[in-house]
């Protein structure tokens, strides 16, 4: 009984470990890198990412695509092998990319496409060069046949697990993960970039694979490479998309014991409200009681490379001071791990990302004023954004305290004695002398300008020996945010 027990709980102890991100000392917030290619999401890492704060970064697929017409962002979800072949670039240059990040304190999670194969395609080509039979099932480079996966079926009713699971998800191939030959080539794959030094993946479609089988995946992953900065027996870090509304045969709360869970709740209900369709008051008790994840199961999020596209209700760049907002409250809420997300430019749902006549990736170009151009939108580098990845270092390890509002839209709390930020969403200006809870002293407000050579570029703000300072966002203002925290005080 003893012996059983000790099992259980080594089991358990594995599981749950699959949930910490292992940041280096100084560094938080996850980062969607979309499309960007391996050097550059290097150079960013040691010239931005690094220094400025942030945890990780989330990188597209790095497994080999279909080659698709005029190269839609949704053809790196078409897989046809495991080759680490993509338009982001070769095996030795993501090596070296991850080599560099993890070396500027920046860990690197991929996104893992293992619930599907390709759908069916003519002549079908993959990036590095691999071809497949897409209409027999033959994926020779893997190699997989037939019988690796679920008899075909499309998804029809979502009120139906089976179906849900062992059908195909907009007609891709739907691998059969309880197949053990199957286990063995995703487990080999996922083992190999934890070889590379990654700190872990995001599972794609987990929703549309049978927790029991994702279970053992994870289980048989190797612990994390202790030559790329992380500590012994670090288990991979995991977070599963499993789009949950509510209403639906699959739930989140099935997945979230062995690996953390996309909620794509939170960016829903946030841009509810900063659209005016609810009242930032009610955010006093955001987290679990409005239905959410436990905040250590929860990968968060506004909106994400699906939803920008795909959802009018969700918030994204291009209503960019109401994003902003949003974006500054989850990092400001010690609620879920945090990710950012990182865009090109689109006008359409199938739109390529930036890309030359020869249909290869464009690398952003580094404006003077830390923005970027060439086509990509790079919402990190906005300051509102990067500023409040400090705020949230600054922040952490401290909970939520002197909450304020004024019984509307306009709200203000503390974390801790660490940091402060005010939010006004009303049509009418906010001024008020409200509790920071900050040792007394002049501050910078983060999001309206730096702190550089002891001078604040933007406002500053007083806060007096009573730790109260007089706040003011007026409705007009450029932001509708205000943000001070210990690191960004005046000597």
């Amino acid at each position: 009984m003893m012996r059983a027990l000790v099992c259980v709980l080594a089991i358990l102890s594995v599981v749950a470990a699959q949930k910490e991100l292992y940041y280096a000392p100084g560094h938080d917030g996850m980062v969607h890198l979309f499309e960007w290619k391996w050097p550059d999401i290097a150079d960013e890492c040691e010239r931005f990412l690094g220094p400025m704060g942030f945890g990780s970064v989330q990188v597209s697929p790095v497994q080999e695509n279909l080659m698709i017409g005029n190269r839609p962002w949704w053809e790196r979800y078409q897989p046809i092998s495991y080759i680490w072949h993509t338009r982001s670039g070769t095996p030795d240059e993501f090596k070296k990319m991850v080599r560099r990040c993890n070396d500027a304190g920046v860990r690197i999670i991929v996104d893992v496409v293992f619930n599907h194969m390709s759908g069916n395609w003519d002549n079908a080509k993959g990036t590095g060069g691999s071809t497949a039979d897409t209409h027999n099932f033959n994926y020779p480079a893997v190699p997989y046949s037939r019988s690796d996966f679920h008899n075909p079926c499309a998804i029809t009713n979502y009120k139906d697990a089976a179906n849900v699971r062992n059908c195909e998800l907009s007609g891709l191939h739907d691998l059969d993960q309880g197949n053990e030959y199957v286990k063995e080539k995703i487990v080999n794959f996922l083992n190999q970039l934890i070889e590379a030094g990654v700190a872990g993946f995001r599972v794609d479609a987990a929703k549309h694979m049978w927790p029991s089988d994702l279970k053992v995946i994870y289980s048989r992953l190797k612990n994390l490479n202790t030559d790329h900065h992380f500590p012994s027996n670090a288990r991979p870090f995991i977070t599963q998309e499993v789009i949950d509304y509510g209403g639906e045969a699959v739930s989140k709360y099935e997945y979230n014991s062995f690996g953390t869970v996309t909620e794509f709740r939170f960016g829903m209900e946030i841009s509810n409200a900063f659209k005016g369709n609810n009242l930032l008051k009610w955010f006093t008790n955001w987290g679990e009681a409005w239905g959410l994840l436990p905040s250590k199961d929860a990968l968060v999020f506004i909106d994400n490379h699906d939803t920008q596209r795909g959802n009018p209700n969700i918030l994204t760049h291009k209503s960019p001071k109401l994003y902003k907002m949003a974006v500054a409250f989850m990092l400001a809420h010690p609620y879920g791990i945090p990710r950012i997300m990182s865009s090109f430019y689109f006008d359409s749902f199938d739109a390529t990302p930036p890309q030359d006549s020869n249909g290869n990736l464009r690398s952003p170009i580094i404006n003077s004023d830390n923005t970027c151009g060439n086509g990509w939108v790079c919402e990190h580098r906005w300051r509102q954004i990067y500023n409040m990845v400090g705020f949230r270092n600054a922040a952490n390890h401290t909970g939520i305290n002197n909450w304020w509002d004024n019984g509307q839209n306009q709200i203000a709390f503390c974390r801790g004695d660490a940091a402060f930020i005010a939010i006004n969403a009303d049509r009418y200006d906010m001024k008020q002398t409200l509790v920071t809870c900050l040792p007394p002293g002049t501050y910078c407000d983060v999001i309206s300008g730096n702190l550089e050579n002891n001078k604040c570029t933007g406002k500053v703000v007083t806060v007096g020996q009573d730790k109260k300072a007089y706040i003011e966002i007026v409705s007009n203002q450029d932001d509708g945010v205000l943000a001070i925290h210990q690191g960004a005080k005046l000597n």
